[in-house]
């Protein structure tokens, strides 16, 4: 059973007395030597991560590959978009493993964080699904599509239906584009939702754009079951390893960074998602 991560007042606690010592300048401050090349080996390093395909890709890592190299892993899941990145900046986590550059750099402008990428994993195409219509050429004027709310995911859902002949938007609005920004809705209706609820709306709306991780873990098949689907080739939404500034060159973060973009795990992608999530590895731009 998947569970979200409860910060607890030991949890809370544990923290401040962690930063407490960082203000002395112990081998726990990120800017100190020790940290900055090594940080604490023997320790776990804790990943916050969604749980499909991200803590499946991060658990796979722990049972298969983090031993050998030298690895203690310990995989917390999320269920939203907002707890992973709060808890890294606080240190209630190492790292985490659920976003794209776009949603990260909305983020930390709006929420004053320091999260900075550390290497690509995969992308998730983003898509279109529907409970009765087969085909992007069957959807009407009168009909009903339901779209992320957030930021970034919301633009990049309402560039798929304009590539897709479904809307007109404002030229130059790019990942922008806001409902605002629809210059002809060509008669349809739209319905903003929390991502993560977007799957559960199916049954309620005439199509419904889902990111690729809340898609499979609705049992949708993004390859076979989106009537559209986002191109992967130069998409700049591949999701990656994540920290807070300072801590890049920690040697645990440093090894699973090794350890995601390996040939094990590009085969473990594959095969297990068979197209629905594609390997994007190497750096963040």
């Amino acid at each position: 059973m998947r569970k979200n991560i409860k910060i607890t007042a030991g949890i809370a606690a544990t923290a401040a007395l962690a930063l407490g010592l960082s203000a002395c300048g112990t081998s726990s401050d990120p800017g100190s030597k020790d940290s900055a090349g090594s940080g604490d080996s023997g320790k776990a390093l804790v990943v916050a991560a969604s749980p499909t395909p991200h803590a499946d890709i991060l658990n796979y890592v722990k049972d298969n590959l983090a031993e050998k190299a030298g690895l203690k892993l310990e995989v917390k899941e999320f269920t939203d978009y907002v707890l992973p990145n709060t808890a890294t900046q606080s240190g209630q986590v190492d790292a985490n493993f659920f976003q794209h550059k776009p949603y990260l750099d909305d983020f930390n402008k709006k929420n004053g964080t320091t999260i900075v990428p550390v290497v690509n994993v995969h992308l998730e195409p983003l898509g279109l699904y529907s409970k009765n219509i087969k085909s992007v050429k069957d959807i009407k004027a009168g009909q009903t599509i339901a779209v992320p709310n957030d930021t970034t995911n919301g633009g990049r859902a309402l560039q798929l239906l304009a590539e897709n002949g479904l809307i007109t938007i404002k030229p130059g609005v790019g990942t922008n584009a806001k409902l605002s920004d629809i210059t002809d809705k060509k008669g349809l209706e739209f319905k903003e939702l929390e991502a993560a609820t977007v799957p559960r709306a199916l049954n309620d709306v005439d199509a419904a754009v889902i990111n690729g991780n809340y898609a499979i873990e609705a049992k949708l098949s993004p390859a076979k079951d989106a009537i559209a689907l986002e191109k992967a080739d130069g998409n700049p939404y591949a999701n990656f390893l994540a920290v807070k500034e300072g801590n890049e060159k920690d040697a645990r973060v440093q090894k699973l960074a090794k350890l995601l973009n390996s040939p094990e795990v590009k085969k473990y992608i594959e095969d297990t998602y068979k197209g629905s999530v594609i390997p994007a590895f190497g750096t963040p731009q």
